[in-house]
């Protein structure tokens, strides 16, 4: 999957995360915001690549503002914004199936 256009999923509410994806063509750039950094952010770090390799992104520039969200979560919010940005429709979007 590719990232083609702006797309943006989540709040900036506490326990949730805002995630924007971006076109590039030199990797994953991934920059990230949190308020709980100092404690988990080489996990969310983590479970972003993690959640981006399984849907097969290469490159794009990965912003993720974190305000404490869980890890379901985080999944949940990078795969709504990397759908959104190639315009898959909810009626086509494999929820679930392709994020194990």
């Amino acid at each position: 999957m590719q990232i083609e256009n702006n797309a943006m999923a989540g709040t900036l509410e506490s326990s949730d995360a805002l995630v924007t994806v971006e076109p590039g063509d030199s990797g994953i750039e991934l920059e990230i915001t949190s308020s709980v950094m100092n404690q988990y952010g080489r996990q969310i770090r983590a479970t972003v690549l993690d959640t981006l390799g399984r849907l097969g992104v290469t490159s794009g520039h990965v912003t993720v503002v974190d305000k404490g969200a869980l890890d379901c979560t985080l999944k949940a919010r990078v795969e709504c914004a990397v759908f959104r940005s190639c315009g898959q429709s909810a009626a086509g979007v494999p929820w679930g199936g392709v994020i194990k």
